[in-house]
């Protein structure tokens, strides 16, 4: 579910800056900066790089068990959908004359994700079916805070923008439980 969404984003980012700049190669790529022996990435240079920084559980839209109903005399008890907040970063890797294409790009990513903040099912339809919409923002980072970010990814700064994506919903659809329906006994209407 989590690389449908960002795979999601990549895929949509990727359609729109091709439109908007001409382009016959895919720009976007769903891809780490550097691998996990610290070796940068195979085939990323002149790149939009698309890769999950963080993730978190949402507990804002926090809600109880959902019943459904099982039948007559039960009901079924699910879990609740996992509401997520997911971290992405979009980085270009452009270097030396091409520096400029770095910021081009990035300002297409920023120019995309303030038009279409909202990745739904009406706006994309290949959204996959078990995510209901994904929420855009960007995301703001003190000085620090970023530099701290890229020595954690293991990379020297690029050109980036870091966005919050909120996944509603992430839902198993398990159920965890059947329970009896509780009637109310009939009353007598008789004086």
């Amino acid at each position: 579910m989590i690389n449908s969404a960002v795979s999601h984003l990549a895929s949509q980012l990727n359609q729109f800056l091709k439109q908007t700049y001409g382009l016959t190669e895919d720009v976007v790529l769903m891809s780490n900066i550097v691998g996990q022996d610290g070796a940068v990435a195979p085939n990323i240079n002149n790149k939009l790089l698309v890769f999950l920084t963080n993730l978190e559980k949402d507990t804002a839209p926090f809600r109880q068990l959902q019943r459904s109903d099982a039948g007559a005399s039960r009901s079924a008890v699910s879990s609740v959908p996992v509401y997520l907040n997911l971290y992405v970063m979009f980085a270009a890797n452009f270097s030396g004359a091409n520096y400029g294409e770095a910021l081009k790009f990035i300002s297409g990513a920023i120019g995309f994700f303030q038009r279409f903040p909202v990745l739904d099912h009406q706006v994309t339809p290949d959204l996959d079916k078990r995510i209901e919409k994904l929420l855009v923002s960007i995301e703001n980072l003190k000085i620090h805070e970023l530099s701290n970010l890229w020595t954690l990814l293991g990379g020297k700064y690029l050109p980036s923008v870091l966005y919050k994506v909120r996944m509603v919903a992430f839902d198993a659809e398990d159920v965890v439980a059947q329970v009896p329906n509780i009637r109310q006994p009939a009353t007598s209407a008789s004086h």
